[in-house]
């Protein structure tokens, strides 16, 4: 009971003092830190300061500058855990100044592939992959018609989920299965965060307006759980339609080179981005930056169809070497 009264009779010493202060009558910040130390013994201020220390120590962040190319630059914050990133550089010792990728990941596009490949559908599943990428590809010259810049960021949007679906379900089945995967997890993965580069690219040669920025949201949500539904069903269909959407993808890429070299669209400089994924030269454009793009399809076209074979086969993935680093 005692405690209480106390507990009481501190509360309202200190809501007292604050009211004082609001009104002026307690003056500058030491009396109020004596008042509080009055009633508290001190505890709370010297508390209060640790917290206070403790937050700036964690939520430190330094202040954002722009180097000479216009790219932002933000320094880690600095945290207690101090996990804080390594200094890379490229080869010539400059600054990487890439957090997307690292120099390790990029890689120089093979250019000699087979761009003509096709894969001649047979079985009623083969019929129904292949019409099925047909039919979305009406709409899409509908809509964008020769706006091929934004045509290419919705067909990575929805280009890069199948991976990314087929390398979770497959990581899952490993999990459960407590069985290795053939590499084909990590190939999967590896194809959607190519795919992924490749919007990032596109995304600083078109400037997609407002509808068409809805219009991928849409798009993403609907293609990502039909091919993920599709997935569980039949992984031999799945992979057989996104062998299809890639041939597609290069017919796509082929008339936009074609609306290049006419002239209808400007050929502009290469995005520094695109420039370091692919190893290109520094005075790249356009046009260099669509070849490379188109055989990066090509080669996702040709382990899809290969996966799919796999499947018809009767057989796992795994039991097949995984094409990792196939670019």
């Amino acid at each position: 009971m005692m405690m209480m009264m106390m507990s009481r009779s501190g509360g309202n010493r200190v809501a007292n003092t604050a009211v004082l202060v609001a009104k002026g009558e307690v003056g500058g910040s030491n009396q109020w830190g004596c008042l509080v130390r009055a009633v508290y013994g001190g505890g709370v201020r010297n508390g209060s300061s640790l917290a206070l220390s403790e937050k700036e120590n964690e939520k430190h962040v330094v202040e954002k500058k722009v180097d000479a190319g216009g790219n932002k630059e933000e320094n880690k914050i600095v945290s207690y855990w101090g996990v804080q990133p390594s200094k890379i550089t490229k080869q010539d010792g400059t600054e990487w100044k890439w957090n997307c990728f690292r120099p390790w990941e990029t890689y120089k596009a093979d250019l000699s592939i087979d761009l003509k490949k096709h894969h001649a559908p047979l079985t009623f599943l083969d019929k129904m992959a292949y019409w099925t990428v047909k039919s979305l590809r009406y709409p899409t010259d509908l809509f964008f018609q020769r706006r091929y810049g934004c045509r290419a960021m919705m067909l990575e949007t929805v280009a890069a989920v199948p991976g990314m679906v087929g390398g979770m379900l497959l990581h899952c089945k490993s999990l459960r299965r407590f069985e290795h995967s053939g590499g084909w997890i990590k190939a999967l993965l590896e194809e959607a965060e190519n795919e992924r580069m490749h919007l990032m690219t596109f995304m600083e040669v078109a400037k997609p307006k407002w509808y068409e920025r809805a219009l991928v949201i849409t798009v993403q949500g609907v293609f990502f759980n039909a091919y993920f539904l599709g997935y569980l069903l039949s992984p031999k269909f799945a992979h057989r339609m996104v062998g299809y959407l890639e041939e597609e993808a290069i017919h796509s890429y082929t008339e936009f080179l074609k609306e290049l070299e006419k002239g209808n669209i400007e050929n502009v400089p290469a995005p520094a981005i695109a420039i370091d994924y692919w190893q290109l030269p520094p005075d790249s454009t356009l046009r260099d930056v669509v070849m490379v793009v188109r055989a990066d399809e090509a080669h996702h076209r040709d382990v899809n169809h290969f996966a799919s074979d796999i499947h018809y086969q009767g057989r796992e993935l795994r039991e097949a070497a995984a094409p990792i680093g196939y670019h």
